[in-house]
């Protein structure tokens, strides 16, 4: 390199490209990379606004500005779609969840020579980072990070200890893994911390799944105005924002449709939404998740069917799917081969794909474009701010 190259896009995993494929990690789009490989920073690069940017492994892209980072998510979902050959009709500007939003979060604690260090882990290590502030979480999520500081403080011995985060109805969720009380005065002080804070509920995993330590009353998450009983370690939208923008995109494209199949419906953020203008089939692998969401729809005489299926092993057939009027699906991140195979033999006329992954999304969706469906609408969803991590709501129409 004999020259200064800019910095035109941020590619996948958060480095800076320059047009002729150089990489440079922490650059942003209108930088320049100069001879000897430092940057000099052009006008989308500002100052991170987290002491740990760098070293925590949640946040990857805090030297962008906000035109950068939506374009970086935009970007993403249109690249996978155009690797398939596939040109979305209408692209709309990317939904940005704002800081302080996160609802859910997986952490750390161990003992760090005496003290316990809590937070996310180093980017490609094991390593804990004792986190003094994060401008991701949620400031109620955040508060009990530094309230279990007081707590672990106290206990004496190695651990390493598995911290699940949720923000329910009622207040926090907190499940813990690889602790145990030992003993009555620990047991107690675990009481005391759970009054003293008003969690939500407090489990513990000792590797059999999450028992009940305190839960004062039954936690619930509303979902499409109605509170819906919520089991440990459910699935959850990571941002009220991210939720929103995708129950709007799936009423707005379905309206009208009088027979929905909501599959990978987990707790039912998206049936709950349209029951009250359509008749929902919900199906859901997870059987404390459909339990719940049949339990509230029978309670509250919402128009959902709940079906607990294994949609990887036992997909919706086309002959089954022929008497709907429309699909959504919210896979896991490998996507839905089998189903979406399914779906493309049925004729259905619209078919909602919500994706946290853009690349198992387009594999998928090359099975819809073969079988003559459309991609007639792209919304790119950043849920997961200053992170590589980006989501989407897309529309094919047959």
């Amino acid at each position: 390199m004999t020259q200064a190259s800019k910095i035109i896009r941020i590619a996948a995993k958060g480095d800076g490209v320059t047009a002729n494929g150089q990489h440079a990690p922490m650059a942003a789009p209108g930088d320049l990379l100069l001879p000897d490989g430092s940057l000099e920073h052009g006008p989308h690069h500002v100052s991170p606004p987290c002491r740990h940017f760098g070293t925590c492994g949640a946040c990857q892209l805090q030297h962008c500005d906000e035109g950068a980072l939506a374009d970086f998510v935009r970007n993403r979902v249109v690249y996978a779609a155009q690797s398939q050959g596939m040109e979305p009709e209408t692209v709309t500007a990317p939904a940005m969840s704002p800081p302080f939003s996160r609802r859910r979060a997986s952490l750390r604690a161990i003992n760090g020579g005496g003290r316990p260090l809590i937070g996310f882990t180093q980017a490609g290590s094991h390593k804990v980072v004792d986190m003094q502030e994060c401008h991701v979480l949620h400031p109620r999520l955040f508060a009990v990070v530094n309230s279990l500081r007081g707590y672990l403080g106290r206990i004496k011995g190695r651990y390493a200890i598995g911290i699940e985060m949720t923000l329910v109805d009622q207040g926090v969720d907190l499940n813990i893994s690889g602790f145990t009380p030992e003993g009555l005065e620990q047991t107690e002080n675990l009481l005391d911390f759970c009054r003293e804070h008003g969690l939500a509920r407090v489990t513990l995993d000792h590797g059999y799944g999450a028992e009940s330590f305190w839960e004062p009353e039954p936690v619930t998450i509303t979902l499409g105005g109605v509170p819906v009983a919520f089991p440990p370690g459910a699935f959850l939208q990571a941002t009220a924002d991210g939720e929103a923008s995708l129950v709007a995109a799936c009423q707005e494209w379905l309206k009208g449709s009088a027979k929905i199949a909501d599959l990978f419906a987990g707790l039912g953020t998206f049936a709950l939404s349209l029951s009250g203008v359509s008749h929902v089939l919900a199906a859901e692998a997870d059987m404390a998740a459909i339990s719940a969401l049949r339990s509230v729809a029978n309670r509250m005489q919402q128009r959902i069917e709940c079906a607990h299926r294994d949609l990887f092993r036992n997909p919706l057939r086309a002959e089954e799917l022929a008497e709907f009027d429309a699909v959504i699906l919210d896979p896991p991140r490998a996507g839905a081969r089998s189903q979406v195979e399914q779906i493309a033999k049925s004729g259905i006329e619209r078919v909602v794909y919500i994706s946290c992954n853009p690349s198992s999304w387009a594999r998928d969706a090359a099975q819809l474009k073969e079988a003559g469906y459309t991609l007639a609408e792209l919304r790119p969803v950043g849920q997961f701010r200053w992170s590589t991590h980006v989501e989407l709501a897309s529309l094919f129409v047959r």
